[in-house]
């Protein structure tokens, strides 16, 4: 007598996570972020001097040179028109696109040579290191080198009496989160990119006109209105916003909606980055 059997049933292999899932994060982003320091240390020098030296330049030639013709520049501010001299404009403006620049070229070319020419990134994950935590100390980390840049200007500007304001305190933590923005943008091109000159795209069509547009060399005012409209949105002008007044020793006019725009774009771009870069790796 036969026994029956129940029909086999074929194993559905459940389907691949989504790219977009939520980021899945641990303290174990710390010693990535060790690894890449002790290794810039041997370089410290070299790279705060390339940082800082094209941002002093424009400093001096522009706030020197530009300045002693323009004389005075109208801010508004919470406490209404303020003239101030347009060294001190030039160097509230330059500041955070130097924090801008920094953060990019580090989350661009570094990262870019760690991920995909050194293969650094694979190794990592040899250990119990997620991509996902990978990437998070790749954004920190481009995110400290900004604020080492911006600090190293910072103490030039105070040497040069631009401003002495208490409120710079302020300023400080300001410029490292527009490190950590800067740096989660860039992010998604770098897990865009095939190769090095993928990224003339990018600070030729994207941090470029922003840098132009943001109000760092002139006040935005003398913009058409449909091109000062989108300049309101755009990250760095809200970053310049922030700390401008700072640099006036005056509190920001809008700081919640200046805040709120680099929190969103931040929190936006960091997963938009976290999601490519997942696809790449096909994790």
């Amino acid at each position: 007598m036969q026994t029956a059997h129940p029909p086999s049933v074929a194993t559905v292999a459940p389907p691949p996570p989504s790219v977009w899932r939520p980021p899945s994060l641990s303290v174990r982003w710390w010693p990535v972020f060790m690894r890449n320091l002790l290794v810039w240390r041997k370089l410290a020098i070299p790279s705060l001097v390339g940082n800082i030296a094209e941002p002093l330049m424009w400093l001096v030639a522009f706030g020197y040179g530009m300045g002693a013709l323009v004389g005075q520049v109208n801010v508004g501010g919470a406490a209404g028109d303020t003239k101030v001299p347009y060294i001190l404009f030039l160097a509230s403006g330059s500041i955070c696109m130097s924090a801008m620049n920094a953060a990019s070229f580090e989350a661009l070319y570094s990262a870019f040579s760690r991920m995909h020419v050194q293969k650094t990134w694979d190794g990592i994950m040899n250990a119990p290191v997620s991509l996902d935590d990978v990437v998070l100390a790749e954004m920190l980390w481009a995110a400290f080198k900004a604020l080492f840049t911006v600090t190293a200007i910072l103490g030039v500007m105070l040497a040069l009496s631009i401003s002495h304001s208490p409120k710079l305190l302020v300023a400080w933590p300001v410029l490292l989160f527009v490190g950590v923005m800067f740096s989660s943008i860039a992010l998604i091109f770098n897990a865009l990119a095939k190769g090095y000159d993928f990224f003339t795209y990018y600070f030729t069509l994207v941090l470029t006109p922003m840098m132009f547009l943001s109000g760092v060399f002139f006040p935005r005012e003398q913009l058409p209105p449909i091109v000062r409209t989108i300049s309101d949105w755009l990250p760095l002008t809200n970053a310049v916003e922030l700390v401008r007044p700072l640099f006036m020793d005056q509190w920001p006019a809008h700081p919640l909606r200046h805040g709120l725009v680099l929190v969103v774009t931040t929190v936006v771009a960091f997963w938009v980055a976290l999601a490519l870069t997942r696809k790449r790796f096909k994790a």
